[in-house]
């Protein structure tokens, strides 16, 4: 299977993915019972109920720290490249990502890791490639972490790198600025004479430069929904003409009627909502500046119910509807967190694609 071949390049106006299931707590950071136990188990069957109903990959997130608070919500996570390994054993038809800081690993083994991965899968692997911005994550790997333009000058040089190996039948020397390589050689290369699917989620300048040059697939972040339709066209005057689209991340909440939606999300965020992880991790995204403001509390709140991503929450003609607009507003998708993934993805599959479907948005 060609990448092409895959979900990711099907004729699907919105395309779904589940996002951060690999990590306790998936993206909520909730006291109630129902948080997300990222067992082994947990993870086979959420994989399989999004392969079964159709959806097009899942993307996990790289994590070695947790977010501290009662809950410490990705403390315990699966390693990405391992975790994809195992579920597209396991898999038939959807894609799935391995999520990879690059200043932690070399490209020559890396590169074989996944050429491991691509071929368990037949061509359903990708690689989500993090340029890093944890400090205490770098620290814990002896591993210093570069001024930011720095950080996409290594990625550039990694990529380009893995690149060749994945490609180039002879062995290769690299001499650059942060690797010197001698007598570089792969076998096998990757499943089907293709390399797998590559994606980054930068949003500076230099990180969607970098995105633009080597990556299929761009993610974007959602802040203000009225600016959204101009930095997605944006995006897409540097994104690859042959690739898989813009996306964004976002976490769903949704139940039959607005009502319900809106007190399960009072729920999880004010009744069970673990605040002091909030506070923590708006310490760490705000590099130890002011946590206080009504600004950042609304920030702590959309921390509690998805990290941060973006909320689509609802009843199902709700969730479905935004997700059209989402789609006028040019995205290609969305990766979803959903506050237990098992549980939640029945609803996913029975009562929010078949809206889609006749809004014309999935066939």
């Amino acid at each position: 299977m060609s990448r092409q071949g895959t979900r990711m390049y099907n004729d699907n106006r919105f395309k779904l993915g589940l996002f951060g299931m690999n990590c306790s707590g998936g993206l909520t950071m909730t006291l109630a019972p129902e948080y997300w136990n990222a067992s082994w188990e947990n993870n086979l069957k959420a994989a399989q109920l999004a392969d079964d109903a159709g959806l097009e990959f899942i993307l996990p997130i790289g994590r070695w720290h947790g977010y501290g608070g009662v809950t410490d919500t990705a403390s315990s996570t699966y390693e990405t490249l391992t975790w994809a390994s195992g579920l597209l054993a396991a898999t038939r038809g959807i894609s799935i990502f391995g999520t990879v800081h690059v200043s932690m690993i070399g490209p020559v083994f890396c590169a074989k890791q996944m050429v491991t991965a691509d071929h368990i899968g037949q061509g359903r692997f990708g690689l989500n490639i993090v340029s890093g911005w944890n400090v205490d994550e770098h620290e814990m790997h002896g591993v210093g972490i570069r001024d930011h333009d720095a950080r996409y000058e290594y990625s550039e040089e990694w990529i380009t790198i893995v690149k060749r190996i994945w490609t180039e039948t002879e062995p290769f020397d690299h001499y650059g600025k942060y690797f010197e390589l001698k007598g570089v050689k792969c076998k096998p290369k990757p499943y089907g004479d293709d390399r797998p699917l590559l994606i980054s989620a930068g949003n500076s300048p230099v990180g969607r430069s970098f995105a633009a040059r080597h990556c299929d697939c761009l993610f974007t972040s959602i802040r203000e929904l009225e600016e959204l339709a101009g930095k997605v066209e944006d995006l897409r005057k540097t994104a690859p003409e042959d690739g898989a689209g813009i996306y964004a991340s976002g976490h769903v909440i949704t139940k039959p009627t607005a009502k319900e939606a809106e007190e399960y999300y009072h729920y999880i965020v004010h009744e069970h909502g673990d605040w002091e992880a909030a506070e923590h991790t708006v310490k760490i995204r705000t590099k130890g500046g002011s946590s206080s403001g009504p600004k950042l509390a609304k920030m702590k709140e959309a921390i509690i119910s998805g990290t941060g991503t973006y909320p689509v929450v609802g009843s199902y003609d709700e969730v479905a509807e935004k997700f059209e607009f989402l789609a006028g507003c040019g995205l290609s998708g969305m990766a979803i967190g959903l506050v237990n993934y098992v549980d939640d993805m029945p609803v996913i599959r029975d009562e929010i694609l078949p809206r889609m479907q006749r809004l014309g948005l999935r066939q």
